[in-house]
């Protein structure tokens, strides 16, 4: 069993190796000033194609991402505290919830959930 495990790492291993290798090989690039830059109907483009923006956009969207992902590993956990009465299963959810607030707090402190400074 374990040497069949080792095979298949090894084989998925220089699978990849070889995709990745391939890729680079055969990757057609070229770079043309005209390619690369924005198309407005044949028209020089009015603005810029890069406008900045604020940095708070970005912040609440890593931070939606992170939450976004910390509810979808709770989920089903809390599905799983109604089917087994296990103590270990709520302690360790009460942990992660309470880890959870902590990082709620964390964030209201440093003002990243303050939009206007």
């Amino acid at each position: 069993m374990k040497m069949l495990f080792s095979l298949a790492f090894m084989m998925m291993t220089i699978l990849t190796i070889m995709m990745i290798m391939l890729n680079l090989v055969s990757k057609k690039t070229f770079y043309d000033r005209e390619k690369n830059s924005p198309f407005e109907c044949g028209f020089d483009p009015k603005n810029l194609a890069r406008l900045p923006f604020s940095l708070q956009f970005f912040l609440i969207a890593i931070i939606f991402v992170i939450f976004d992902v910390e509810l979808t590993l709770l989920l089903p956990t809390i599905l799983i505290t109604k089917i087994s009465n296990s103590k270990s299963i709520s302690i360790s959810l009460s942990f992660f919830i309470s880890i959870l607030i902590m990082g709620v707090i964390h964030e209201q402190s440093q003002g990243s959930l303050n939009w206007a400074k």
